[in-house]
């Protein structure tokens, strides 16, 4: 079997987000050194919240990057192999990149809360706004950005899957954009609860400040290739990995893009690596001769070693 993992990012917190994996040393011993890196308490975050400090941008960005790790950490300690390809959607690119040698959690976790902070203080508090388009493909959800933005910006910037499609900018222009939609045939134009418009051409500032401070954090050769969001790419060099992690900021998620690589690669499984089952469930819809899974917890983490190992 060729099995690849992938990386959840912000919106798969939940409270007791890891209590499905038990008492396991090595998922503690993770967070504990997150926290001493971060110079605050995760495991508490992820155990207790509240919910509203958990969905803050500042503090989701680095609860979540240690979570997968964590899980990964799991499946290494339970006698997983390694995975022929990796990805990450959004933020869970930063986690694909520790688990490929790429990036040390102890730099990764402070690297993913300034850009956190960056992307919060992109945009002033209440101008921008992203919604999820369902039922429309992305070729008309482009079209009706391009039509609703009247010298503002709303762009397509999270290709979920081939009828799923969430759109990012100025809270105007994106109103506007839920409207054109639906008259295209969209099923519904869902505002999303976000304190940011990620990943369109309004994170530019974030971006910057992203590169100020990548410029100081060493990056190493991967040891497993990961498949970046911004350009679909499996990069070998460091100081490209570099440049499109920045680029990454305010730039489209390619997850559909990302998945039919996969299986132009030979992959078979894919497995989705921490908290929740949101990129497992977009698997199939993306490549149909895929096949998702969650590690969601620890029987499932477990189903998913049976299944590589019998194969």
């Amino acid at each position: 079997m060729k099995f690849a993992l992938v990386f959840p990012g912000q919106g798969s917190q939940s409270l007791g987000m890891m209590a499905g994996y038990g008492d396991a040393p090595v998922i503690r011993a993770t967070f504990d050194e997150a926290s001493a890196a971060l110079g605050r308490d995760l495991w508490q975050l992820a155990c207790d919240g509240p919910a509203e400090a958990q969905a803050q941008t500042v503090n989701t960005q680095p609860l979540m990057l240690t979570a997968d790790v964590a899980v990964y950490r799991l499946w290494l300690e339970k006698g997983g192999r390694l995975p022929a390809l990796l990805a990450g959607h959004s933020l869970g690119e930063y986690a694909a990149l520790v688990v490929a040698g790429v990036l040390q959690l102890k730099d990764a976790v402070p690297l993913v809360e300034l850009r956190a902070r960056a992307m919060q203080a992109a945009v002033p508090a209440g101008d921008g706004a992203m919604a999820a388009v369902l039922g429309l493909d992305a070729a008309g959800v482009v079209a009706a950005c391009a039509e609703a933005a009247q010298r503002q910006v709303v762009q397509a910037v999270n290709f979920n899957e081939p009828k799923q499609t969430v759109i990012a900018g100025h809270k105007a222009a994106v109103e506007r954009a839920a409207e054109l939609v639906k008259a295209r045939g969209a099923k519904r134009a869902l505002m999303l609860p976000v304190s940011a418009p990620f990943h369109c051409a309004l994170m530019q500032p974030a971006a910057e400040a992203l590169k100020a401070h990548l410029a100081g954090v060493t990056l190493s050769v991967p040891r497993i290739a990961v498949i970046n969001n911004v350009d679909v790419a499996q990069l070998a060099d460091p100081e490209a990995i570099r440049d499109a992690l920045v680029r990454q900021a305010a730039s489209p998620v390619r997850w559909v893009e990302t998945m039919l690589a996969m299986q132009a690669a030979g992959v078979t499984h894919v497995f989705e690596c921490g908290p929740g089952k949101v990129l497992s469930g977009l698997v199939k819809r993306c490549a149909e001769t895929l096949s998702g899974a969650s590690m969601n917890d620890t029987a499932a983490v477990d189903a998913a070693l049976a299944s590589v190992q019998g194969a």
